[in-house]
This record gives structure tokens, C-alpha cells and sequence, in this order.
């Protein structure tokens, strides 16, 4: 009786305990938990390895609840507090915020995380823990754009749950790791700009779910697996800029979906085939910079989302294809440059279409420059390195959008008057030909603050350097060789953004004016063989990043500016001057002398 009374009596207070659980569950909302203490302590062990962080995301990594969404980048499983996603996007590449320091081992614990994101930092170097092997959970790993060394962990085969792994932009050395064919769900794999070396592993014929391929900037060797052609879904295909070898294989041609093949910058060799007509949704093809033979096929015609083609610096052979009537309907862009192409003219099919890029340097084109049926559309023209005769009247006529014009190295004959360049021209190349006329006709006050390059070396014309507005935006400046006199004037400093200056062989008198060191970005600095007096001005030590200076052949005196890097250029730079004295010279002698040509 004593045991059932107990009994009883127990009954009757989990009776009572039970009904106050669930009145107080329906009064009492739900809390999230807050995030594992384990996860917390990774977090911290990556804060704790970033010794400088100037995009302040790490900042608001305090507190103790990691996953209350106050910690930028960490998202957590609201159910469990367990941190699934930890996304430190760095922002535009030539931003100075960044994070310095290297990967921490410690993220390893954050045993749940599936998405890993820690891109555009720049400045986080050292390996990839090989310990990230462990995390099984991950179906993207992104670590592009930052300073990361050493080898691709070879473990990283076992995240079999990856669709997304990027690498690019690093400094990965080594080879690509075999066990990576295992990740039958990858459906994204770039490991492009780095150092890798070796041959593309055979085990990748398991990734058959993958959709982009990106190994471009590396140094891969061998020849293109034939077992690529079985990705059938695959849409982006980059090997470009290796030193792969071999022909083309034909499996390629079997990827119908495939819609950007660019194998440009190789040792490929062979002949591009006809079942290139095979590639339908294909847009973009490069090609440029291999050993390609033969004759470019007429079946590329039949390719109608092809608005991209560059096969410049082969050798391909004449003639070109026949393109008639609707023959690659969607072209924008074509670069013949630099094959065995004996053209003679442009074709009516390029002419006749609405391109934005044509790019025939080295075609062998004769006769008066051509006229395009569409020229409203011409944004880059580079038809350099031909035998184009005559003039430039009316060539630019109507071509508003044109931003390249590069006619450097053929027979023109005229004089700068003739010229009217379009409003928003970024890059005027006329070298090497017969121009002649004043160099203020293409140079003034009117000149265009979109103007980046000008290059008129090599040809006939006079004038002065004429004075300098503010405001212009021009990185290169070369009129080297002509028969440009007069001073320099000392309003070149207002051009802030110089990189290379080039005013050698000509008459140019007078000294150099001191404001020339304000041009700080300066890279390339050339004024030899003209007329100058005076001395080296010390204000060019201003220029930091000077990586190239003649003053040879003038008659400049005193002593050269003695700090880097003008006393470790060669004697060379300085040689056939009146009175130049200091290193790399012999010394100055003389308290005064170094003020000779003041």
C-alpha cells in the first residue's frame, strides 16, 4: 500500500508539472540560440591572425552572440546557432581597404559551415590550411583575389558536397591535385591567375556537372585532355595565357552548350577544323597568341551567336572564308591581326557590318584607307602595320563612338590639318608614317580630357609643345622623332596622370623646367638627342617610380640628381652632354660646379 500511495502521489505531481509545461510554452515565445561557443572561439581565431583589417568588418565581430547579426559576414542556422556562412567580400580590386594577415587553421571547428567566402582582401597571404579538408559541409569555397601561397591542399577532394570552388587570383603554386576529380558535384572550378604548374589532371573527366572551367594565367604544360569534350554542360571554358601544347581536341567541338572558349596566349598547334560550326551557343572565341596553321573554315560563318573573334598571331593562311548573306549575324569583334594574310583590301562582309572592333594590323592592306558602310558603330580600329597610302580626310567622318584609332606603321601622307578627331577618343597611335603640319593642330587647348594616348613618333611634324590646360587625362605622350622645336613648356605638370613622356630626337631647346617633377606617376622619361641647356633640375627626384630616363645627346651641365633612381641609371643615359658630372659620372669637382647651367 506504502509503494502505491508513491506511485500515486508521483503521478499526480507530473500531472501537474506537465499541464504548467505547456501553459508556460504557450506563453513564452521561442529564443534563438545563440551561436556555439566553439564556433565563436574559430571566429576569433581568424580575427586574432588578420593583423590589419581597413575594411572595418571585423570590427563588429564583439559580444558574445556571434550569430545575432550584429558579427558582418557570419550567418548562422537560426535553429541551432551553429554558423553555416562566413562571407568577407572584399570590395573593387584597386580599393585601399583590405585585410592583412593570413588564414587561421581555426575555422576548420566551424564543423556546420557550408558557404566560405573571403575574396578581394589582397593582403592575407600564407597557405590554405590543409585543415579545411575537414569541412564536408561546404558546398562553396571562395578564396579568390587575396595573397594566398603554397600548394592546393590535396584533401580538398574529400568536400564532396562542393559545386562552387574558387581559387583565382592568388599566388598557388605546385600542381593541381588529382583527388580534385572526385568532386562530382563541382559545377564551378577557377584556379586561374596563379602559378600552377603541370598538366591538367586526367581525373577530371568525373566532373561532369561542371559548368565553368577557369585556369587561365598559370603555367600548365601538356596538351588539352581529350576528356574536356565530355563536359556537355559546360558554358565557360578559359585555358588562356599557359604554355599547353598539342592541337586542338576534337571532343571540344562536341560541347553545345559552350558558349566562351578562350585558349589564346598557348603552344597550340594544328589547323582549326570545320566542326567548329558544331559549337552553336558559342559567342566567344579567342584564339590569338599560338601556332595555328591553314585556312580559317568557311563553317565559322554558320556560327549565329558568334560576336567575338580573335585569331590574331597565328598562321592562318589566305584566303579568308566567303561570309555571305546572313553569315555570323550577331559579329562585333574581329581580330585577324599579325597571320600569313595577304588581304590586299578589307572584305565587303567586314565593312558591310555594324562591328564595333576591327583589328586587320599586319594583313597586308594596300591602297587608300577604307570606307565602312556603318562607321557610327566603330568604338576600336586598328589597322597598323599595312601599306595604306594617301590621306585621312573623311576617314573619321561620322565615327562618333570611335575611342582606338591605330594606323602606326604604314605610308599616310598628311598634314595634321586634316585630321578631326572624334570628341571622346581615348587613344590616337599614328606612328611611323609620313605626317607632317604643326603639332598644336592635334595638341591644344581643345584637345579632349578623355585623351589617354597619343603617339605621333616617327614622322615629319614641327611646331612646338604647346602649353597645357588642366584637367587632361593623357598617360602616354611620344613625339619622338619629328621636328618639333621650341621650349617645354612648364605647364606639363598639369599633366597629372603621365606615365611616359617621349620628346627625343627633335630640336627642342631651352632647360628643363623644375615643374616636370611634379609629374609624379611618371614611368618612362626619354629626352635625348635635342638641344637642351642648363642642368638635370633636383625637383625630378620627386618622381618615385621613374623606371626609364635618357638625357643622352643634348648639353646639359652640372651635377645629376643624386638619389635613386638617377645615380643607378646607366652612364649611357647621360652620355654626349656639355658638362655632366656626379654618379653614374665621374664626380663633380668644385664646390660650384654641380650649379654650372643654372
Amino acid at each position: 500500500m506504502q509503494i502505491l500511495w508513491w506511485v500515486s502521489k508521483l503521478f499526480f505531481l507530473y500531472s501537474i508539472f506537465h499541464v504548467f509545461s505547456i501553459s508556460l510554452a504557450q506563453t513564452t515565445p521561442l529564443q534563438t540560440p545563440v551561436c556555439s561557443e566553439a564556433d565563436r572561439a574559430a571566429l576569433l581565431g581568424f580575427k586574432a591572425r588578420i593583423l590589419q583589417d581597413t575594411t572595418q568588418i571585423l570590427s563588429s565581430w564583439t559580444g558574445r552572440d556571434c550569430c545575432g547579426g550584429d558579427w558582418e559576414g557570419v550567418q548562422c542556422n537560426p535553429a541551432t546557432g551553429r554558423v553555416t556562412e562566413l562571407a568577407l567580400q572584399g570590395p573593387e580590386r584597386d580599393s585601399d581597404h583590405y585585410m592583412r594577415g593570413t588564414l587561421s587553421p581555426s575555422l576548420a571547428s566551424l564543423s556546420f559551415l557550408e558557404v566560405m567566402v573571403i575574396s578581394g582582401m589582397k593582403h592575407i597571404t600564407g597557405p590554405i590550411p590543409e585543415s579545411f579538408s575537414s569541412l564536408t559541409h561546404l558546398t562553396q569555397m571562395i578564396l579568390e583575389d587575396n595573397s594566398l601561397q603554397g600548394n592546393i591542399p590535396p584533401g580538398f577532394g574529400h568536400l564532396s558536397n562542393l559545386n562552387t570552388l574558387s581559387l583565382n587570383g592568388n599566388h598557388l603554386a605546385g600542381q593541381i591535385p588529382p583527388s580534385l576529380g572526385n568532386l562530382r558535384k563541382l559545377q564551378i572550378l577557377g584556379l586561374a591567375r596563379n602559378s600552377l604548374t603541370g598538366s591538367i589532371p586526367t581525373t577530371f573527366q568525373n566532373l561532369l556537372s561542371l559548368q565553368t572551367l577557369e585556369l587561365s594565367f598559370n603555367l600548365l604544360s601538356g596538351s588539352i585532355p581529350d576528356i574536356l569534350g565530355q563536359f556537355q554542360n559546360l558554358t565557360l571554358f578559359d585555358l588562356s595565357n599557359n604554355q599547353l601544347s598539342g592541337q586542338l581536341p576534337n571532343s571540344i567541338f562536341n560541347l553545345s552548350k559552350l558558349q566562351d572558349l578562350s585558349l589564346d596566349h598557348n603552344q597550340l598547334t594544328g589547323k582549326l577544323p570545320n566542326q567548329i560550326s558544331s559549337l552553336k551557343s558559342l559567342t566567344h572565341l579567342s584564339l590569338s597568341s599560338n601556332r595555328l596553321t591553314g585556312q580559317i573554315p568557311e563553317s565559322i560563318s554558320r556560327l549565329q551567336n558568334l560576336w567575338y573573334i580573335n585569331l590574331s598571331r597565328n598562321a592562318f593562311l589566305d584566303p579568308l572564308p566567303a561570309v555571305q548573306g546572313r553569315g555570323l549575324p550577331s559579329l562585333l569583334s574581329i581580330d585577324l591581326s599579325y597571320n600569313n594574310l595577304s588581304l590586299g583590301t578589307i572584305p565587303n562582309w567586314i565593312l558591310d557590318k555594324e562591328l564595333s572592333d576591327v583589328h586587320l594590323a599586319g594583313c597586308k592592306l594596300r591602297g587608300s584607307l577604307p570606307k565602312f558602310t556603318k562607321p557610327g558603330s566603330l568604338n576600336s580600329i586598328d589597322l597598323s602595320d599595312n601599306f595604306f597610302t594617301g590621306g585621312i580626310s573623311g576617314f573619321l567622318t561620322n565615327m562618333s563612338n570611335l575611342q582606338r584609332l591605330k594606323l602606326s606603321t604604314n605610308q599616310l601622307k598628311f598634314d595634321l590639318l586634316e585630321i578631326k578627331l572624334p570628341g571622346g577618343i581615348s587613344s590616337v597611335q599614328l606612328q611611323t608614317n609620313q605626317l607632317s603640319g604643326s603639332l598644336s593642330r592635334i595638341l591644344n587647348n581643345r584637345t579632349s580630357s578623355f585623351l589617354e594616348v597619343l603617339d605621333l613618333s616617327g614622322n615629319q611634324i614641327s611646331g612646338t609643345i604647346p602649353e597645357f590646360t588642366e584637367g587632361l587625362s593623357m598617360k602616354v605622350l611620344n613625339v619622338g622623332s619629328n621636328k618639333v622645336a621650341g621650349r617645354i613648356p612648364s605647364s606639363i605638370s598639369n599633366l597629372a596622370e603621365l606615365e611616359r613622356l617621349d620628346i627625343s630626337r627633335n630640336k627642342i631647346v631651352g632647360t628643363i623646367p623644375t615643374s616636370l617633377g611634379l609629374v609624379s606617376n611618371l614611368q618612362w622619361l626619354d629626352m635625348s638627342i635635342n638641344e637642351l641647356t642648363g642642368s638635370i633640375p633636383s625637383s625630378l627626384l620627386g618622381i618615385k617610380n621613374l623606371k626609364h630616363a635618357n638625357f643622352r645627346a643634348n648639353r646639359l651641365c652640372g651635377e645629376i640628381p643624386q638619389g635613386r633612381p638617377y645615380d643607378i641609371f646607366p652612364a649611357s643615359a647621360y652620355a654626349h652632354n656639355q658638362c655632366l658630372c656626379g654618379k653614374p659620372l665621374p664626380p663633380c669637382r668644385g664646390k660650384n660646379y654641380g650649379k654650372l647651367g643654372q
